[in-house]
């Protein structure tokens, strides 16, 4: 792995579970490593430019511009490019294990040669010892999700290795596989065979942008046909059209009395790391050329990385209808999905620094969202794109007022310059070519055809899936796909037949249920699952009406994998889960509990858990003050087929257990800025947050701690602050990545009905 040390921040060998790599102690304390990726005989070269990030021996943070270097499971760190500097040796080096961890900490402002600017940061641990921890940033959010999936091919590719069967210690050693002199024919040698020579990021000029401008880094992110595995009740209609952006009405809940939703939804061409670095930019002489709105803006704080407060002012001259300055105060939250998709949640906030300023008037900005998300690119053409939608929350009352007058005044209303920003958006990036930036991560040699790769368990796949799942019900998903349509006859094809599937399945009304006696012994006796005798500490619901509860929907909310996935992407909805939901507990703990089924006062611990032929307990470790913990047990009525992919999920690795965990999220009924923050992706949890298991008898844990991630905190703690006003479905499941394995089928369900964060028990570890 990579060993990022400077007396102070250390990232050894042993973090890496490596036992031969070398560190210097000399110098400045940053590092830079080389390594080819890809399992089993996918061949991958990861390279580029980063900050290397620290502790002096003096205790004084550093900033260090450093080649990265990643070649199999082998990391290298250099002061120089090594391509340019054939004789140069590394100042750092490692081997990545099977127990390292990265995690992204968002934006953090870093000063660097006398200047500062902002950079999005990587931190890397050890998962059995976190005193083993390092970090490195990159230009944009882009760069650092390459730089992730580069060392999650490191770690698959160590974990393959040690599957093979030879020990640890040589499989983890690096004398064998790295000259440590780092001399050119050495570095000539890896090169020849390489199926992928893949370069992250631009040159080290352009690596740090300064606040007052935008970096010329990109990253091309994966454009996916779907555009979730949840089912939601947004019904859009078209009201206006502005510049070529469309602008839509949420119809769905007219008579609710709350807040009306109005989007805009507009195709830019720039990929979605452009677009997203543009809105967050603060710098005046940028937004002045296509926010009408919000173009003063002053950074006030941020924290976390993800999370800031801004303030600004405008003038009434633009919008008549007020005679006084204007000044307001908003949040910005933001998350990066997998799938290369930015969300943006902006709240109206206050804040100590800024009181009320004498000749402005304080107002509130309208609640917003922003969503960017890549597209491919027109057929012909190499431009990239991406689809901007924008979403505000009108008070119901102006918003009726506004239509009963034909939009009269609308257009000299906040929520209409909001509205606006897509369009200027949309503009500003079509006039500055500059701004089309290449891709964050390219191939840039190839040397050997494509083949495929040896070990299924581990191999890369190759259809790119979200990272979350979840279907928008609706004209939410159409209406954005029909523009998509308009503009990329590249993909109708693939578009047709995804039609033509899509009503052969609805003329058949078939869901994807799980075969029971694939996945559960056909050999045993099913056995009578009496709920009556399991009690957890949270109540179950008896019908929709009651609240603080529990109740298990089926799975036909949820789109998952169809048979034919691999060949046109198709999901059908799911069927009944295959394990029954008989119990839940909700505890308040003083600090995260693993293990748990050991407990006594763990359900599996009882009589009759005892006797059950197998029990799933999934133990989601929530982080607040106090620590919570949702425990949910489901039981099936025989034991797991040892053939199934079920078995081999229960009794597998861990590793191919983070590969193959999915969990779908959705907020069935609730305030519309925490969906956009859930959203209705389905999450690979053992890519997003840390997963650890516990087999032992008749059953299978998983611990899930959601506070392993900066961004899952982020959303967990939004969420918390409106738990007792929103309705929340969850489906467990493992992911099918070959043909034997689909279709999916859905392990377990569960609707948490407005839960009362008092009702939680308290429980003594």
């Amino acid at each position: 792995m990579l060993c990022l040390v400077s007396r102070k921040i250390e990232m050894d060998a042993a973090f890496f579970n490596n036992v031969g790599s070398e560190q210097r102690s000399e110098g400045d304390g940053s590092e830079h490593s080389s390594c080819r990726s890809g399992v089993g005989g996918g061949m991958f070269e990861y390279f580029g430019w980063v900050y290397h990030l620290g502790l002096n021996k003096l205790g004084h943070e550093y900033c260090h511009l450093r080649f990265l270097f990643i070649r199999g499971k082998y990391v290298e760190m250099y002061k120089r490019d090594p391509h340019e500097n054939p004789g140069i040796r590394p100042i750092r080096r490692g081997a990545v294990g099977p127990t390292l961890m990265v995690e992204e900490l968002g934006r953090r402002k870093v000063q660097h040669g006398g200047k500062g600017g902002d950079i999005y940061v990587l931190r890397f641990y050890n998962r059995l010892d976190e005193t083993k921890k390092g970090e490195i940033a990159c230009a944009t959010a882009g760069e650092a999700q390459k730089w992730m999936e580069a060392f999650d091919q490191a770690k698959q590719q160590a974990e393959y290795e040690l599957a093979r069967g030879a020990s640890a210690r040589n499989k983890l050693n690096m004398e064998e596989e790295i000259d440590l002199e780092g001399h050119r024919p050495r570095v000539r040698h890896y090169a020849h065979g390489l199926k992928r020579l893949i370069k992250i990021g631009q040159g080290p000029e352009t690596l740090l942008r300064q606040s007052s401008s935008l970096g010329p880094n990109s990253s091309e992110g994966y454009f996916q046909t779907d555009f979730g595995d949840a089912v939601e009740a947004y019904e859009w209609k078209c009201v206006r059209t502005v510049n070529g952006v469309r602008i839509f009405q949420d119809v769905a809940n007219t008579e609710s009395g709350k807040g009306v939703i109005v989007k805009a939804v507009g195709v830019i061409e720039a990929t979605a790391d452009t677009a997203f670095e543009v809105i967050l930019n603060t710098a005046r002489h940028q937004r002045y050329e296509w926010d009408t709105l919000t173009g003063d803006l002053e950074l006030i704080d941020s924290y976390d990385g993800y999370f800031d407060v801004v303030y600004g002012t405008f003038d009434p001259m633009y919008l008549s209808r007020w005679h006084s300055k204007k000044d307001f105060l908003f949040s910005r939250q933001w998350f990066r999905g997998q799938d290369g998709t930015y969300t943006i949640l902006q709240f109206p906030a206050i804040h100590k620094k800024k009181p009320k300023r004498s000749g402005y008037h304080r107002t509130k900005i309208n609640p917003s969202s922003w969503e960017i998300r890549n597209l491919n690119a027109s057929m012909g053409s190499n431009t990239p794109r991406c689809l901007v939608t924008q979403m505000v929350e009108i008070p119901s009352k102006g918003w009726w007022r506004w239509k009963k007058n034909h939009f009269s005044n609308f257009e000299k209303s906040v929520p209409y310059a909001l509205l606006c920003q897509v369009a200027g958006l949309k503009d500003y990036i079509g006039a500055n070519p500059a701004l089309k930036f290449k891709s964050a991560a390219s191939v840039i040699k190839s040397k050997v055809p494509d083949g495929p790769v040896s070990n299924a368990e581990y191999e890369a796949e190759a259809v790119q899936d979200e990272f979350y799942d979840a279907i928008s019900a609706g004209s939410s998903s159409s209406d954005e796909e029909s523009e998509s349509d308009e503009l990329d006859q590249k993909d109708a094809k693939v578009k047709l037949k995804n039609v033509a599937w899509a009503i052969s399945s609805l003329a058949l009304k078939r869901a994807s249920i799980a075969n029971a006696n694939k996945e559960l012994d056909p050999k045993a006796a099913p056995i009578t699952i009496d709920t009556k005798q399991f009690h957890g500490s949270f109540c179950k619901g008896n019908d929709e009406a009651d609240t603080n509860c529990w109740t298990s929907p089926s799975g036909m909310g949820f789109m998952i994998r169809g048979k034919t996935y691999l060949e046109d992407n198709s999901k059908v909805k799911g069927g009944d889960p295959l394990l029954k939901l008989i119990a839940v507990d909700w505890f308040k703990v003083d600090k995260a509990i693993d293990r748990f089924a050991l407990h006594p006062r763990c359900l599996i611990q009882s009589e009759a858990g005892k006797k059950l032929p197998f029990v799933l307990i999934f133990n989601l470790q929530v982080p607040a003050k106090p620590n919570y913990s949702l425990v949910l047990y489901y039981a099936a009525d025989r034991p797991p087929n040892p053939n199934s992919l079920f078995a081999k999920f229960v009794d597998g690795s861990d590793m191919f257990r983070d590969a193959r965990l999915k969990l779908i999220p959705s907020i069935a009924e609730g305030y519309w800025m925490v969906k956009r923050a859930v959203g209705t992706k389905a999450c690979l949890l053992g890519k997003a947050v840390s997963c650890k298991y516990l087999r032992q008898d008749n059953f299978l844990e998983i611990d899930v701690d959601i506070g392993s991630s900066s961004v899952a905190r982020s959303i967990i703690g939004l969420v918390l602050g409106y738990v007792t006003n929103i309705v929340v479905d969850l489906a467990i499941l493992i992911e099918a990545k070959e043909e034997a394995e689909l279709p999916e089928y859905i392990l377990g369900t569960v609707r948490l009905n407005r839960v009362k964060l008092e009702s939680a028990v308290h429980l003594e570890v």
